[in-house]
C-alpha cells in the first residue's frame, strides 16, 4: 500500500474534522480563503479522502487511513474485499511468470521514453510561440494566437501588457486595417 502524501492544510483540515467535528469538514486554516479553499476541497475530493452528503463534506475511508486512525464502525474483526480474496491474489502471484532483468527492464524504459514528446522548455513554450509570431513581418492577430495557444483573447491581452512589455521588455505596436482585425507587432 502507497503512503497518500498531504499538504499540510490537508492534513490540518482532516485531522481537525476528526478530532473535533465527528469527521465534518467544518473548519479551515486561517491563511486558506476562497479560491484556495475550493482547490483545497477538489483535491480532497479528487484522491477520495472527503465525500459529500447532502450538503456537508465529510472526511472518507481514504481520509481515515490517509491519516492513520481508525475507520468507527468498521470493527476489528471484520475483513475487507480485499483480505477475503488475499489467499487468490497470493496464489496468483506466486504463478506469475518472473520479472524481467535488467536489460530487458532497460530496454522497455528506453523504449517507452522514445515516444514520449518532447518536454516543455522555454524555447517551445506558447509564450515562445506567441513572441515568434510578434517577430514575423506580418505580425499576429489576437485570433491568430487564441488558436495558436489555445488561450482566450483576455489572457492574450494580459500577455501583452503584463509579461511581454513589464517582464520581457519588448515593444509592441499595432496596426488596424480597414476592414480587419487589429494586427500586432515587435516594434
Amino acid at each position: 500500500m502507497t503512503a497518500v502524501l498531504l499538504t499540510p492544510a490537508q492534513h490540518a483540515i482532516l485531522a481537525h474534522a476528526l478530532d473535533h467535528a465527528d469527521g465534518r469538514i467544518e473548519w479551515f486554516p486561517d491563511n486558506i480563503k476562497g479560491g484556495a479553499r475550493k482547490k483545497v476541497l477538489e483535491g480532497l475530493i479528487k484522491r477520495d479522502l472527503i465525500r459529500q452528503v447532502g450538503k456537508r463534506w465529510l472526511v472518507a475511508a481514504g481520509g481515515y487511513d490517509a491519516l492513520g486512525v481508525p475507520r468507527p464502525g468498521v470493527g476489528k474483526k471484520r475483513i475487507g474485499k480485499f483480505e477475503a480474496k488475499l489467499d487468490q491474489i497470493i496464489a496468483n502471484a506466486e504463478g506469475a511468470p518472473s520479472a524481467p532483468n535488467d536489460a530487458e527492464l532497460e530496454a522497455a524504459v528506453a523504449a517507452a521514453e522514445a515516444t514520449w514528446a518532447t518536454p516543455r522548455t522555454r524555447a517551445n513554450s506558447k509564450q515562445a510561440e506567441v513572441v515568434r509570431m510578434l517577430q514575423r513581418p506580418e505580425g499576429a492577430t489576437v485570433r491568430q494566437i487564441c488558436d495558436a495557444t489555445g488561450w482566450q483573447a483576455h489572457t492574450v491581452r494580459g500577455a501583452f501588457a503584463g509579461a511581454f512589455k513589464r517582464k520581457l521588455g519588448l515593444t509592441l505596436v499595432s496596426d488596424k486595417q480597414p476592414a480587419g482585425e487589429r494586427i500586432y507587432r515587435v516594434a
